[in-house]
């Protein structure tokens, strides 16, 4: 299973943004040409309903519906690995077995927010949720929202279930993917969840990124896997170099605010964010163009 996992799970997989009209409701149309837009562009894996989704202010009902219509657009041509995170162990619980159900092929369930759990309780959660679905889980690490770390140590111990089989890191401490290769094993997939340290996330052992970046440029975040799985290794640092300004850009300001701006200036979808995210700064939408224009995207 190892074996598969990091031979499918692996290159450029994008944390999708969650459209919305200017009215606040959620633009299905909208979602439905983004995600053609990814599965064109060569995205390996779509994360619906996750941080870059605006999960946290969205019901329920949405959240869900968001994994449903993502896996239908999708229809097999990319994994779905659809976020499943809560604090509330129950309610993580509900939102990957809903995944099971509607046929997504994996799930990302985020290290619990607020309510500061102990690595004990961290440990707890996760094996619950893994016991409660088939569906291959993915550890999301994310302190400078949850507050709490999950550390390589926990890692290791959860890396021991069968349905555990991978990490979205975005501690972007690069100490970490080598400590968690040699707690939870070679076979363990590791995805960075920060564009900026991609390749010296992949250089340490990683396999991928789930990016934000991909939301506005799939094409260039593929290519540069790829030149990186190739071995061409000057090549992908220098498309890296390209795209550092555009990951500071959408990084300026609490995303998804400038990648849903980024997005409206290319003409994907509107800006609109949910409070108590508001639309970006005039300095940080200047910031974005100006990374647009030197790719070549605005004129």
């Amino acid at each position: 299973m190892a074996d598969i996992i990091n031979n499918e799970y692996r290159g450029s997989l994008t944390a999708l943004v969650t459209p919305m009209k200017t009215d606040g409701s959620l633009d299905e149309h909208a979602a439905t040409s983004l995600i053609e837009r990814q599965i064109l562009a060569g995205t390996t894996g779509l994360i619906p309903s996750g941080t870059t989704g605006e999960s946290p202010t969205l019901t329920h009902h949405e959240h869900l519906a968001v994994v449903e219509h993502c896996v239908k657009v999708a229809n097999g041509r990319a994994k779905v690995m659809a976020g499943a995170g809560s604090n509330c162990t129950r309610e993580a619980v509900e939102m990957a077995r809903h995944a099971e159900s509607v046929g997504a092929d994996s799930i990302l369930v985020v290290v619990p927010y607020y309510n500061k759990p102990t690595q004990e309780g961290l440990y707890r959660h996760f094996m619950t949720v893994a016991d409660a679905t088939s569906l291959p889980l993915w550890l999301y690490c994310i302190p400078g929202r949850s507050v709490v770390d999950l550390t390589p140590e926990t890692v290791g111990r959860l890396a021991k279930h069968p349905n555990i089989v991978g990490t979205k890191d975005a501690t972007a401490n690069l100490d970490r993917p080598i400590e968690v290769r040699r707690l939870a094993g070679a076979a363990f997939n590791q995805l960075s969840g920060e564009d900026g340290t991609v390749l010296s996330f992949l250089a340490a052992g990683g396999h991928g990124c789930i990016s934000v970046t991909s939301n506005v440029v799939p094409e260039l975040c593929t290519q540069m896997h790829r030149l990186w799985q190739e071995g061409k290794v000057q090549e992908a640092i220098a498309l890296q170099d390209r795209l550092v300004p555009l990951h500071d850009a959408l990084f300026a300001e609490s995303s998804p605010a400038p990648v849903k701006y980024a997005l409206s200036r290319l003409g994907h979808c509107e800006a609109t964010l949910r409070l108590p995210l508001v639309e970006p700064r005039e300095e940080t939408k200047k910031q974005v163009d100006a990374a647009l224009r030197s790719l070549g995207l605005l004129d």
